[in-house]
């Protein structure tokens, strides 16, 4: 049998695996608007992108904290059990990249977690009201949100800027763009980075290598530096269906989808609450063009995205719940 220091390491490794993978996957969550209407070169982007996930990682914990012991009962959690939720929640993670399924990662920890401490401890190993309050309500609210506002902004916008001749507008929202593609990524990376803190942390706490549950700075900073070189690698086959499979977007879009996903996401960091990037920044584009024509939208598109939405927590649970029973037999 391996000892706990062997699988801690093991737990660490996947967690941070899970993080550079969750920075290529969702790169397109910060990135995808300002690439395709030409605010900003490919390679320039995702080089502001990775920068600015990371100072986002280091803004705070209270993500992590809801993760680590909000969502799961931490006395009933092993590193047999962390173990099979950072391989569930990997292995769907490569899966809709290699498709280019613009799915949630967050989702994906989640489902992997919940799965896992199911084939450990039970039910009783899940917080049900964490789960509801925590995950499954703002997995509803949040896109919502994302729409209403993002079709809100941008109705106001053709107000405000309908009188004026459109090169001279996308010229101004262009450079405007930078901007908003910037706070895009801040709030991406508030919040997503913070949810493998939190696994890391609550490995930490069941090792009894810490007393309480805590995030050390150095895990802090593996978390957003793996999160960064993630984003720096990459993530082409979504940014293209994020980018402009959903709606054509010009620099006018692009600013008031980057400016509605980073408000609704960043506040969802302050308030502890690990919503997907992935739906908030999808439903922000759909509630932009929407705002334009129901038609420009390409709606199949969008109930693609929804499918693997609602797929993403059943599907990792039960390959964490599969591989934690495949860990315990070996």
């Amino acid at each position: 049998m391996l000892s706990i220091t062997a699988l801690l390491i093991i737990v660490i490794v996947l967690a941070l695996a899970f993080d550079f993978i969750n920075g290529f996957h969702d790169t397109a969550n910060a990135i995808a608007t300002s690439v395709s209407t030409r605010a900003l070169k490919p390679q320039t982007a995702v080089i502001l992108a990775a920068v600015l996930n990371f100072a986002g990682a280091m803004a705070g914990t209270a993500v992590a904290k809801t993760i680590g012991k909000g969502i799961v009962e931490t006395s009933l959690v092993n590193m047999h059990t962390l173990t099979a939720a950072m391989l569930g929640a990997i292995f769907w993670n490569l899966l809709t990249w290699y498709y280019g399924f613009p799915s949630s990662s967050s989702h994906a920890l989640i489902g992997g977690l919940v799965g896992a401490a199911i084939a450990s401890g039970g039910w009783q190993a899940v917080i049900i009201k964490g789960l509801t309050e925590k995950v499954l309500l703002p997995l509803v609210l949040s896109p919502i949100i994302g729409y209403l506002i993002g079709f809100t902004l941008m109705t106001v916008f053709y107000w405000i800027f309908g009188w004026f001749a459109p090169g001279k507008v996308n010229n101004v929202f262009r450079r405007l763009q930078i901007l908003s593609a910037m706070s895009a990524a801040f709030s991406h990376g508030s919040n997503d980075a913070q949810k493998t803190m939190g696994i890391i942390a609550l490995a930490l706490y069941s090792a009894q290598v810490i007393p309480e549950f805590t995030v050390p700075i150095w895990v802090k900073a593996a978390c957003a530096l793996a999160m960064g070189l993630g984003t720096a690698a990459g993530g082409w086959r979504i940014i293209k269906t994020m980018g402009s499979k959903i709606f054509k977007m010009e620099p006018i879009h692009g600013f008031a989808a980057d400016v509605t996903s980073s408000t609704v996401i960043y506040g969802a960091s302050l308030l502890g609450v690990p919503v997907s990037t992935t739906h908030v920044v999808s439903s922000s584009i759909l509630g932009v063009g929407s705002a334009k024509r129901f038609s420009a939208v390409n709606w199949q598109v969008a109930i693609n995205i929804i499918t693997a939405w609602f797929l993403t927590i059943p599907a990792s649970g039960l390959v964490a719940y599969l591989t934690y029973w495949l860990i315990k037999g070996v």
